[in-house]
């Protein structure tokens, strides 16, 4: 399963355009709100999620292939101070899963270790955060089973790198096309 967590404060772009991009590939992504159903982004617009962060912790197999992770403020420091996120990303490590953060999300990354040695990128300011990262910068990087990206302005890049690791570069490919990016 694909699991977009959805935190108060996070960055609407961040999170939509990935979401649209990896269901129009024909992907089930879930969305999972920390602390409701309803939850708003940095910039007032409200997501109804489609499971709250306890549905969540329900799920008898929550062993996620993909965790992603918009940023935003406060919306990265509220996923990073939940432990239902905190719980997938260990399933989806323990599971080689995907784990992919956007803007200041990679942050959650960087404080789990999960960036030692890895290639990664964030939103500037943020870079100390990315603890043991290398080569840190680029719009958007992937580092075998990791894939960071800068913010908004590459939310749509972002998508279809998602989209080109779960499926295929072509269909990736087909998306791009059709959206005129």
């Amino acid at each position: 399963m694909i699991y977009l967590f959805l935190a108060p404060g996070f960055e609407e772009v961040e999170a939509l355009a990935p979401l649209d991009l990896l269901r129009r590939a024909g992907l089930s992504v879930t969305t999972v709100g920390i602390g409701g159903k309803t939850v708003t982004g940095a910039h007032g617009i409200t997501v109804t999620a489609d499971i709250t962060d306890l549905a969540y912790t329900d799920l008898k197999d929550p062993a996620p292939e993909m965790v992603i992770l918009p940023g935003g403020m406060p919306g990265s420091l509220n996923l990073d101070a939940s432990p239902v996120v905190d719980a997938a990303i260990r399933a989806a490590v323990k599971n080689d899963g995907y784990l992919c953060a956007i803007c200041a999300a990679p942050l959650i990354l960087g404080r789990r270790g999960l960036l030692k040695g890895r290639r990664a990128t964030c939103y500037p300011g943020f870079e100390e955060e990315l603890v043991g990262a290398i080569e840190i910068g680029g719009k958007v990087i992937r580092d075998g089973k990791i894939i960071t990206a800068t913010g908004m302005g590459v939310a749509l890049e972002f998508g279809l790198e998602l989209v080109s690791v779960l499926k295929d570069p072509a269909t990736a490919g087909k998306i791009k096309d059709g959206i005129r990016a």
